[in-house]
């Protein structure tokens, strides 16, 4: 089994940062990319940030120039910063990782999110 926990999140007021982090455990053949979604009250999850196993990323939209996601140390860690954060950026937030387990076929893992609420 593979499990994501989450780092980070809780009230932060507009303008300011937060660094959100997570990490992966378990049986892992191998760990294709990691990323960072998002879901706010009343809408659909979105994705926010992506990093590949190559180091390769995309950025939605909404947070490209203001959001950096990197690798940690740990090959199955990932780390999300944003910095001017606005009102809308208030969402729920869930750390994805691309992963297979056994070699034969790779599944998307979620970990259980973590709030961010971001005031006026």
């Amino acid at each position: 089994q593979v499990h994501l926990v989450e780092f980070g999140g809780g009230l932060v007021q507009a303008g300011g940062s937060l660094r959100l982090s997570c990490e992966a455990s378990g049986t892992i053949f191998s760990l294709n990319s990691m990323a960072w979604y998002r879901q706010a009250p009343g809408k659909q999850r979105e994705l926010v940030a992506q990093i590949t196993n190559s180091g390769t990323t995309r950025y939605s939209d909404s947070v490209k120039g203001r959001g950096t996601i990197s690798r940690g140390n740990d090959a199955y860690s990932v780390a999300l910063r944003m910095n001017n954060l606005k009102p809308e950026d208030t969402a729920v937030y869930y750390c994805n990782a691309n992963i297979d387990e056994t070699g034969w076929m790779a599944r998307d893992y979620w970990g259980q999110g973590t709030q961010v609420t971001v005031s006026s």
